[in-house]
């Protein structure tokens, strides 16, 4: 099984997908980014496109890679990665899916407001890369991509990885983050 965590920039989807790693036994989590950084880092400049998703080498390994995976871990694994373009949605989920493996997709959606602070909390100030993207990006999930998301602006990373399991009929470990952690950095 494959939970897809997608988002706008801010929306905390890295940190959830930590959080759920920690507490599911046997959870992998996959870093779709990493391919793209690797495309990036071995194409002559003139042949990089300005965001690696529009490579279709790109979403053509990660459905591979991901297809290996899911058929042979015996774990979730838990992919934290925003996908706007309805099309490149369907050529990497939509494709896993009709291969017949299962793949639980969640929007973390919150208001412009709230993503804005989570990026200048992560010292991302004036415009930068994530913050230019949020338009795009809640527009996407407005009218493009708009199945099963899970509203955050009120909620704790902790409760936003218990919907998720919660939806997906996984069985939680007890959280280890200190009350501390829970309670200031949520």
């Amino acid at each position: 099984m494959i939970v897809w965590i997608n988002g706008a920039f801010g929306s905390g989807k890295t940190t959830a997908a930590k959080q759920l790693q920690q507490r599911l036994p046997n959870a992998f989590l996959y870093d779709p980014e990493q391919v793209g950084f690797f495309i990036r880092d071995n194409l002559p400049k003139d042949m990089r496109l300005a965001d690696f998703q529009h490579h279709p080498e790109w979403r053509a390994f990660n459905v591979e890679m991901l297809a290996k995976i899911a058929r042979s871990y015996d774990g979730v694994i838990i992919v934290p990665m925003t996908l706007v373009d309805h099309l490149y949605y369907d050529e990497i989920i939509g494709a896993l899916q009709r291969d017949g493996i299962r793949v639980d997709h969640y929007i973390l959606h919150a208001d412009k407001r709230t993503l804005v602070r989570r990026l200048n909390k992560r010292f991302e100030w004036f415009n930068s890369w994530g913050k230019a993207q949020i338009d795009r990006c809640l527009h996407a999930f407005r009218h493009d991509i708009t199945h099963d998301k899970i509203e955050i602006d009120d909620l704790t990373v902790e409760q936003t990885v218990e919907e998720i399991a919660e939806r997906s009929g996984l069985t939680l470990l007890a959280s280890q983050r200190s009350l501390f952690v829970r309670v200031f950095r949520s």
